[in-house]
């Protein structure tokens, strides 16, 4: 049994088979696993999360399992069951209603299925409370993250009281108008199941502030609540960005952009990242500034999502018919505007970062943002950066960042003609101030801060 166990959806080993047909373990893919993994590495913990591959769930019929420095315990659910908790309700609803992202005339649409799709939501939050009770030790803590698992609180503070637990929930959280898309008994278990925890974290002040307000509104009271901001791993990213493969990356890059400046985002093909505004942004930069054309490139270095969900799909698209009709519109024969790059391949995305003149982070609501931090930390080139004061880490970072509206195009466009215009001081300075900020925390800060307030409560 173990002092210390760590609960979330996607877990910090995932299998595949090599070229004998044997399971071999991995690190799991995520920023969760990327961020926290590092602090926990050869820590007396266990890890609790899901079997989500057929390997997974082959793995996980094994037991516990010991893997790069990672204690392993699986969930397998049923399959039905899990894809009701993960795309209905986790992906399509919750994550929706924290981003602001429904479209309320049509969505959401609170049906039977989707009644019977909360009855398996509860189910797997209730399967992974019952797995955390049986790997932890007497008055163990327990780390339990993101919104895929509210509920889990309520389970343990009924059958393991004896636990220090927490919550942390990675993305935004909505206001109470925005909770109030869900029906009154839905809501209620949703936030009591947070109240079972000890406390509850947010990367932000904002999104703590926004989560007590629904409290009080539902609950009639706050349960405790902290902030602490997730840091990158330094020492990971450098490794990263000083090798073979990226200095190839970087190679390619050069020869793409020459001498031009060179505009970058790195994102999931993801709504709330705000991609198409960010590409009519700089199509109309391009328009009322035609002195960049063919002096600028737009590197954007993003990768599917959600592909489940038809609205990411139909989202995807988009995001390639907009870049492309941009390039039509403005290419010459030796200039492409938008280089549009679609392969999840993080040496090209650390050498883009390396690379950048201007940083472009826009989006309409992000529970942190690392890639913020990322980029900050590996840039050469004095880079600017363009930021949503939308996102958790614009309350770190705003020292040294351009303030971006992210609904607002002509504003943004005007933004990114501030950066690529900054005289070298200026630049200078602001990116000291954000490397500065950026190198301020690390993830065993991190972890030191969820460690602290599950033992204080």
């Amino acid at each position: 049994m173990a002092s210390l166990v760590v609960a979330s959806n996607r877990g910090p080993l995932s299998f595949a088979r090599d070229d004998t047909g044997a399971l071999t373990a991995r690190r799991g893919a995520g920023g969760l696993v990327a961020v926290l993994g590092p602090a926990l590495v050869d820590q007396d913990a266990v890890w609790v999360s899901a079997a989500i591959s057929e390997e997974d769930r082959e793995a996980a019929a094994q037991g516990l399992t010991e893997a790069d420095g990672f204690r392993w315990r699986a969930l397998v659910s049923d399959r039905d069951t899990y894809r009701m908790f993960y795309d209905v309700v986790a992906n399509a609803t919750l994550w929706f209603m924290h981003h602001g992202l429904f479209d309320l005339p049509r969505r959401p649409r609170i049906d039977r299925r989707w009644r019977d799709a909360w009855t398996a939501y509860r189910e797997v939050n209730y399967a992974f409370a019952d797995a955390i009770s049986e790997e932890a030790d007497d008055g163990a803590t327990v780390l339990v993250h993101d919104y895929h698992l509210a509920l889990v609180g309520a389970g343990l503070a009924t059958a393991r009281p004896d636990l220090h637990t927490i919550h942390f929930n990675h993305t935004p959280f909505c206001p109470p108008a925005g909770l109030r898309v869900l029906p009154a008994d839905v809501a209620n278990e949703l936030l009591s199941g947070l109240a079972g925890f000890g406390a509850c974290g947010f990367h932000s002040a904002r999104w703590a502030g926004e989560f007590e307000n629904c409290a009080r509104e539902v609950l009639g009271n706050a349960p405790p609540t902290f902030v602490s901001p997730a840091a990158t791993d330094h020492d990971d990213i450098a490794k990263v960005a000083a090798s073979e493969d990226c200095a190839r990356e970087l190679a390619s890059l050069d020869e793409l952009v020459g001498d031009r400046s060179f505009i970058v985002r790195v994102d999931r093909i993801e709504l709330s990242k705000n991609l198409l505004r960010g590409f009519l942004a700089f199509d109309d930069l391009l328009q009322t500034r035609p002195e960049w054309r063919g002096r600028v490139v737009f590197g954007a270095f993003v990768y599917p999502s959600r592909e489940s969900l038809v609205e990411y799909l139909a989202y995807h698209q988009e995001v390639e018919a907009l870049a492309r009709r941009i390039n039509e519109t403005w290419a010459t024969p030796d200039w492409t505007p938008i280089i549009l790059d679609t392969a999840d391949y993080f040496p090209r995305s650390c050498a883009a970062l390396r690379r950048y003149d201007v940083l472009l982070v826009n989006p309409v609501r992000d529970g942190l943002n690392l890639v913020a931090k990322e980029g900050a930390l590996l840039n050469e080139r004095n880079g600017v950066l363009a930021l949503s004061r939308e996102t958790g880490v614009w309350e770190e970072l705003e020292g040294g960042a351009l303030d971006v509206n992210p609904f607002d195009v002509a504003g943004t466009a005007d933004v990114l003609a501030d950066a690529l215009a900054m005289d070298n001081d200026e630049r200078v300075q602001r990116a000291r101030v954000l490397r500065d900020a950026a190198a301020q925390r690390t993830p065993h800060d991190w972890l030191a801060d969820q460690l602290r307030a599950a033992q204080t409560r």
